[in-house]
């Protein structure tokens, strides 16, 4: 499965405004590492070099064209760096003193597992701040489960969706962070977000939560369950004469080791 870089940035406004709103909690003065889990095409890392200027920034990624796009964001940051990484196999260092992770956590199965040992092994005195989509219950994505388990689609579209397990509640979070003793904070927000032009959810979620369809199926199927899936998404989120009101949960937690701060 591989991701475009171009269809992911192309709602970048609304996409972006998560991850300030997660970053903006973050409390770290001078932190020596800074690793972004899940970069994607790099932009919003390079806003971390801009706030810790004599950080190494480093951010991780398994996309290779994301990474490509990421590259032409080191020029004019001296310890931004990004390098090519599966989040289920990485580990903090000794030095890492904040690690962000902004809508990447949804795919790495069993990362509520995963959570408890980075947080043991980060340094006094960290800062874990990660941001996954509230979302798998909106209609968005319902009928595309709907639609895919439809006995047209069902045999080859078996198993390409997760979402019962994908992400927890701003709870499952916050106990994770506090039952590792961490401070922690933990919350969700609903963007009424006002998409333009024609099936604009469709091209919302062409760039994420539809990619994994897409990929199983030929370039004739994909067009055939577009077409369908469209038809489903007009009903269920009508345009009216500002554009198309598309809600967008998010949730949130921040937690901080106690020690150095």
């Amino acid at each position: 499965m591989t991701w475009d870089p171009g269809k992911y940035v192309q709602f970048g406004d609304y996409r972006d405004r998560p991850f300030f709103d997660l970053t903006a909690r973050i409390a770290a003065d001078s932190p020596r590492q800074v690793v972004d889990l899940g970069c994607g095409p790099g932009n919003l890392t390079a806003t971390l070099a801009v706030r810790w200027p004599e950080a190494r920034v480093l951010g991780l990624d398994s996309s290779p064209d994301m990474l490509r796009r990421a590259a032409l964001q080191v020029e004019g940051h001296a310890g931004l760096a990004f390098d090519a990484a599966d989040i289920k196999d990485w580990m903090p260092g000794p030095e890492c003193d904040v690690v962000v992770s902004n809508a990447a956590l949804q795919w790495v199965p069993g990362h509520l597992e995963l959570l408890p040992r980075w947080l043991d092994a980060l340094p006094a005195g960290a800062w874990f701040a990660l941001q996954v989509p509230g979302n798998f219950g909106a209609p968005s994505h319902t009928l595309m489960r709907e639609l895919a388990a439809s006995p047209e689609w069902s045999r080859g579209l078996e198993g390409a969706l997760r979402h019962d397990d994908a992400v927890g509640e701003p709870a499952d979070y916050l106990a994770v962070m506090l039952d590792a003793g961490w401070t922690a904070d933990a919350w969700e927000t609903s963007y009424q977000q006002l998409l333009p032009g024609p099936d604009p959810v469709l091209e919302w979620v062409r760039g994420t939560g539809l990619r994994p369809v897409l990929a199983a199926l030929t370039p004739e199927e994909a067009e055939r369950f577009e077409k369908q899936y469209a038809a489903l998404l007009r009903e269920a989120y009508p345009s009216n004469r500002h554009g198309t009101v598309f809600p967008f949960r998010r949730i949130f937690a921040v937690g901080h080791k106690s020690g150095r701060s």
